[in-house]
């Protein structure tokens, strides 16, 4: 059990960020000029200073005055607004508001109120109004709307070309260094599948978790949002009209969408799946077995390379048919990087077979040493 010394220092933190948030937002609804966005602002602000005035009736119970102001955090966050505008600061604002859902989760005076779900509500209204509005978007995604990248199919060209090449680069590695040591072609040969294998497990076990973990975490979000459209619908349809207006709805015309969507249980949960969460319920991040067979196949397919050569020829003429393929799937894999980059198909192939054939001749290299030491 807390200590009311360290009961009051919380209260007063907590009260803090809540006057904090408050003032950004304040600072955000002065800058946007579009009225929308503006208004949804105002809203969060004044949410955040009836945030404010839960910690500080705490503190009045104790007998502690509850006056306060603005931090020079939130100082210097209303400035960059007014210098740089309000998408300055939105990923800032998002951290922020993750914490305090976070932190009041586990606090006994907030834990069974509305702050914790308020709270992440406002995390997922920020990243809609990040993700609707150029001026909040990273430069990334403005780029690639500006129409600088080709986004379509990048995604899955990027893994294909990388799980190709850390298959090529790693067997080829270990090829060449086995091969520094002095072992049999059927040696290397044995050596280089028994790599291709474990590798490509590794690659696909690895993406097969990655997928699975997001694919919970996405379900429990979603039974998280279902028991909130059940036990408090009034607030939900508050935080989807939001979300509504940052994409340029009016705010009567959002509230009475959102309320539309609220009532209807058929579409309700998948509505606000996809525009609170942006998960797309009969997806939920796609199939980990899948996942998992593309990245074994992708890196099999890399990995093969360098070991093919031993299958035909043996001794020196192996390691060299080894090192010449390799070296022309390398820029190859270099040359199609230059599909996402834009970069010069030349000077992207040569680089890439520079980083490859240095990490073989590395490993070439410690491979004779060893060889050399540890073998008769």
């Amino acid at each position: 059990m807390s200590s009311p010394s360290i009961d009051l220092k919380r209260y007063r933190r907590n009260r803090q960020a809540e006057i904090d948030s408050a003032a950004v937002y304040d600072a955000l609804a002065a800058a946007e000029t579009r009225a929308t966005l503006s208004d949804v602002y105002r809203r969060l602000a004044a949410t955040e200073r009836a945030h404010a005035q839960f910690w500080a009736d705490r503190l009045q119970s104790q007998g502690v005055a509850s006056a306060g102001t603005p931090s020079w955090r939130a100082r210097t966050l209303r400035w960059l607004v007014s210098r740089f505008g309000p998408g300055f600061v939105l990923p800032t604002l998002m951290g922020a508001e993750s914490a305090d859902s976070l932190a009041y989760g586990d606090q006994p005076e907030s834990a069974s109120s509305e702050l914790p779900a308020q709270e992440q509500s406002h995390r997922r209204v920020l990243a809609a109004i990040r993700d609707a509005t150029p001026n909040g978007m990273p430069g990334r995604e403005l780029a690639t709307l500006e129409g600088r990248h080709r986004a379509v199919g990048g995604n899955a060209l990027r893994a294909a070309v990388l799980g190709a090449n850390d298959g090529l680069v790693s067997n080829l590695s270990l090829v060449m260094g086995v091969a520094g040591a002095s072992l049999s072609s059927g040696g290397i040969l044995i050596t280089g599948l028994a790599g291709l294998i474990a590798g490509a497990g590794s690659m696909a076990l690895g993406e097969w978790l990655s997928v699975q973990s997001s694919r919970e975490l996405y379900q429990r979000q979603l039974e998280i949002e279902r028991e909130e459209l059940a036990t408090a619908p009034a607030e939900e349809a508050e935080e989807l009209a939001l979300i509504y207006q940052t994409k340029g709805v009016s705010a009567d015309e959002a509230r009475v969408l959102a309320e539309r969507v609220v009532a209807s249980p058929a579409t309700a949960l998948e509505t606000l799946a996809r525009e609170e969460l942006a998960i797309d319920p009969a997806e939920l991040g796609g199939s980990a077995w899948v996942a998992a067979g593309t990245s074994f196949l992708l890196f099999a397919v890399g990995a093969i390379i360098p070991v093919l050569p031993f299958v035909v020829f043996g001794g020196r003429m192996a390691v060299l048919a080894s090192i010449g393929l390799s070296a022309v799937a390398l820029f190859a894999l270099g040359a199609a990087i230059t599909l996402l980059t834009g970069r010069p198909v030349v000077m992207s192939g040569l680089r890439q077979l520079g980083f490859g054939l240095g990490a073989a001749g590395l490993t070439y290299v410690v491979g004779r040493l060893i060889g050399a030491s540890v073998m008769p």
